[in-house]
């Protein structure tokens, strides 16, 4: 038997969608979900772009050629898929997220802001949450401070940031990331509160 958790408002989200800016931690607080927490499913995307030093295969991303991302896409097997920085493009294959919704576990799509708004066209019912940094000197701090995109491209992130910043307003929730431990609670405890469980 089925039992649905609903929130305040009587509405029970299939999915929670964590997006933000660039460098903002999206990833690092999804890692130490994934640690520390073993009732939430984790939604790995698909990218065209190179792993980063330190990044696996099926793991991090699934990583493909733009030929195989072009055909998926033609087939429809994605949630939700964008070009990114007007570089690489990353994806949400639709089946396994799906399945894990089917069978009540709690899955957490960490992606970035097209994608969210291609999942709200999708799943409108999906709950939308907002990492944002503690201030506009953090973000570009941590940003230049990883070390693994050019001039060029930090440049170009951060012109992203600005735009991805203004968006804040069309999620649900905004949690502020100031401290990894303390973001990734909260968040649990939002998905908790908001996902369709069944028992």
């Amino acid at each position: 038997m089925s039992e649905q958790q609903q929130d305040a408002s009587g509405r029970c989200a299939p999915l929670v969608v964590l997006a933000g800016p660039t460098a903002v931690g999206k990833g690092t607080v999804s890692a130490y979900i994934r640690e520390h927490y073993p009732e939430v499913w984790l939604s790995v995307s698909m990218t065209t772009r190179h792993p980063r030093p330190g990044e696996i295969d099926g793991k991090h991303y699934h990583f493909v050629t733009q030929p195989k991302f072009d055909e998926l896409v033609r087939q429809g097997e994605f949630l939700e898929h964008a070009v990114v920085h007007g570089r690489a493009s990353y994806g949400t294959p639709r089946g396994p997220v799906l399945a894990a919704a089917q069978e009540g576990r709690l899955p957490l799509l960490e992606i970035d802001l097209q994608g969210a708004r291609q999942v709200r066209e999708r799943m409108p019912d999906a709950y939308f949450v907002f990492l944002a940094p503690p201030s506009w000197d953090e973000l570009v701090r941590r940003l230049v401070g990883r070390g693994t995109e050019s001039e060029a491209e930090r440049e170009t992130r951060l012109a992203t940031a600005r735009r991805e910043l203004a968006a804040k307003s069309e999620f649900d929730h905004t949690i502020v990331n100031d401290d990894v431990q303390r973001a990734a609670q909260e968040l649990v405890h939002l998905m908790q509160q908001h996902v369709c469980v069944k028992r």
